[in-house]
C-alpha cells in the first residue's frame, strides 16, 4: 500500500482542494528544491542530509499550499527553501536530540515554523520556542493540522 492510499478520506478530500493528487509528483523541481536547501545549509558548515521521506513528500506535495479548510490564513507551504539565519544549526541540534536526522519540507504560515521530517518519516516543526512532534507520518500529521490537534514537545521524542 502506498502512503496516499493510506490517507484518510477527509485529508485526501482536503489535499485535492489544495492542488494535489495522488499522482502528482514534480521530480526535477523537487530536486532543485532539495539542492537550494542543501547548498544553503552547507554555506553555514551544516550537512543537512535529504531524508528519504522528505523527498517523497517534495515530490509529491511540494510548491502546495495546504491551507486549514477553516482559516484560510493558516497554511503549511510545502517548501524546502524556506529558513532563517541559523536555522541550519538549529535543524541539526534538535536531529541530534532526536537520534536521527532531520529535512525541512516547508513551514507554516502563521509562525513560520520550519517543518521537518525524520528518517522514520516522522513529522516535526521547529519553531522559536522549540522543536514539536507533528505526526508519526504525513497521514498523521495532515489530520493533527486539520483537526487542530495541538503539537507534542520534540524533547518527549529524545533518545
Amino acid at each position: 500500500m502506498t502512503n496516499h492510499e493510506r490517507l484518510p478520506p477527509e485529508v485526501r478530500d482536503w489535499l485535492v482542494t489544495c492542488g494535489w493528487s495522488p499522482e502528482r509528483d514534480i521530480g526535477a523541481l523537487a530536486d532543485a528544491l532539495i539542492r537550494i536547501r542543501l547548498d544553503d545549509a552547507e554555506q553555514h558548515g551544516i550537512a543537512l542530509p535529504p531524508t528519504p521521506g522528505a523527498v517523497r513528500v517534495l515530490r509529491n506535495y511540494g510548491e502546495l499550499r495546504l491551507s486549514h479548510p477553516t482559516d484560510r490564513r493558516c497554511a503549511w507551504i510545502m517548501n524546502p527553501t524556506f529558513g532563517y539565519d541559523g536555522d541550519a544549526r538549529a535543524i541539526s541540534e534538535l536531529a541530534c536530540g532526536l537520534g536521527t536526522e532531520l529535512f525541512p519540507v516547508g513551514y507554516e504560515s502563521l509562525e513560520y515554523g520550519i517543518i521537518l521530517i525524520d528518517r522514520s518519516d516522522r513529522f516535526f516543526a521547529l519553531h522559536h520556542t522549540g522543536g514539536y512532534y507533528l505526526g508519526a507520518d504525513e497521514a498523521d500529521a495532515f489530520s493533527r493540522f486539520l483537526t487542530g490537534t495541538h503539537a507534542e514537545d520534540a524533547e518527549d521524542f529524545f533518545v
